[in-house]
């Protein structure tokens, strides 16, 4: 390049301080780390919580027992970084401030750990939607998560400066881990609001003001450790102290209020169709056609049958009058894996069992259980034990000849009879008497 006669070079621009660590160094591989990690973790628990919107909130919730410590953790190795340079007295003649030179390496390793909690999220919340078994995304607790995430980058950047070792990292990492359990064993297991990774109860959201005081409670205690560590005027420490504090007595006071139920949870949809009705909860509204599936050879056999229940019921509480529980849904990862039933038949078998007489120990009562069970939906586990009573006592032996007979019996009867039979039996249901029950 030619410069006219008289002109000066203008020297090249030196890059910001922010984009130097940005871009370089032990940031991005901070990020990488927390990303990595959170990625394994949550595929290592893929069956719990994908396809169910809240789970998927919570188990990303719960990733924090390990993902704060591991960003305390790398705070405290970036912050320990000058000391390990030996560069501690070079900095300190620098022309910026000490809370500019503070912020300069630490907030883009606290931004890098943040995104890769963010990315983590994003990535389950991806991997659960096509699996969704309905609702929607649940995710107000991301914002307050991330904020703890960055806090604890900056409050073990604050150690890593004080404590001169380079055992603090790890050692950090481990006291966080046992503080973090410990808060969330507390209080009879509900655990404790303080802690960021507070335990998330099933069908439950939390209130508006939740992240924001959670947020300012993180925040606060971490912004007043780097003032206090950093600034000129260390005094100014007390204002985000003051806010934490505030925001920490409203967490423990509000106690159980922090959440509010689910309104989904209390919500049916229900398939009117079949006799009894198939009703399930409103979060798993995309499993009814599965359920209904299942359930078909059940309903079909009891077409005409009278004094059956209303519906198989699914919310929370007892079942109203006329009604009997649906099976169980929760915890995702034992019925229901992705989005699909794992094993229709033994969900079918206890959609049968909840049609009969409860809880009654009436041997006569139970043998006419176990026969209308067999005849609606047989046990997965029904030939086993039918195996083990022929190799057994001999009156193991008699007693399951009365059974196969009596299953030949009813299995035999022209529809009108068995319709009859049917109808007498479930008239009883809702006692223990069942003298009018004709013998078979």
């Amino acid at each position: 390049m030619t410069l006219a006669v008289g002109q000066k070079a203008k020297a090249p621009r030196a890059p910001h301080p922010l984009r130097a660590e940005s871009v370089r160094g032990f940031a991005p591989f901070a990020g990488a780390v927390v990303a990595a990690t959170l990625g394994v973790l949550l595929a290592g628990t893929a069956r719990r919580w994908q396809g169910d919107w809240g789970a998927t909130a919570a188990e990303l919730h719960d990733a924090l027992v390990i993902a704060v410590p591991l960003a305390a953790a790398a705070g405290c190795w970036q912050g320990g970084r000058e000391r390990r340079r030996r560069t501690e007295e070079l900095w300190g003649t620098a022309v910026r401030a000490p809370l500019v030179r503070f912020l300069a390496a630490a907030l883009p390793l606290t931004a890098w750990v943040s995104a890769g909690y963010l990315t983590a999220g994003a990535a389950a919340l991806l991997a659960t939607a096509p699996y969704a078994t309905g609702g929607g995304p649940h995710p107000g607790l991301l914002p307050g998560d991330t904020v703890a995430l960055a806090s604890a980058a900056l409050l073990g950047h604050v150690v890593g400066r004080v404590l001169p070792t380079r055992l603090a990292a790890p050692l950090l990492a481990l006291a966080g881990y046992v503080g973090l359990g410990v808060a969330r064993a507390a209080r009879s297991g509900s655990g404790s609001p303080l802690g960021p990774a507070f335990p998330v109860g099933d069908g439950r959201l939390p209130v508006w003001w939740l992240i924001p005081a959670t947020a300012a409670w993180t925040g606060g205690l971490a912004l007043a450790a780097v003032l206090a560590y950093a600034a000129r005027r260390r005094a100014t420490a007390l204002l985000p102290l003051a806010a934490a504090v505030a925001a920490g007595a409203l967490l423990v006071h509000t106690g159980d209020g922090l959440w509010r139920p689910d309104p989904l949870a209390a919500r049916q949809v229900c398939d009117t169709s079949t006799t009894p009705a198939i009703c399930v909860n409103a979060r798993y509204a995309n499993l009814l056609p599965q359920i209904e599936t299942a359930l078909s050879g059940i309903t079909g056999k009891l077409d005409g049958v009278r004094d059956l229940p209303v519906r198989w019921a699914d919310r929370p509480g007892v079942p109203h009058r006329d009604e009997v529980q649906l099976p169980m849904l929760t915890p995702i990862g034992w019925y229901v894996v992705r989005g699909r039933l794992t094993n229709p038949r033994q969900y079918a078998w206890e959609a049968a069992v909840a049609l009969g007489h409860g809880e009654c120990t009436n041997p006569r009562v139970r043998e006419l259980d176990e026969l209308v069970e067999h005849y609606l939906a047989p046990s997965p586990a029904e030939s086993r034990f039918d195996d083990l009573a022929a190799h057994g006592s001999r009156a193991d032996r008699a007693a399951l000849r009365r059974q196969v007979a009596a299953r030949a019996h009813l299995a035999s009867m022209g529809e009108k009879e068995r319709r009859a039979w049917l109808s007498v039996y479930f008239a009883t249901t809702g006692g223990c008497d069942v003298r009018g029950v004709p013998a078979l």
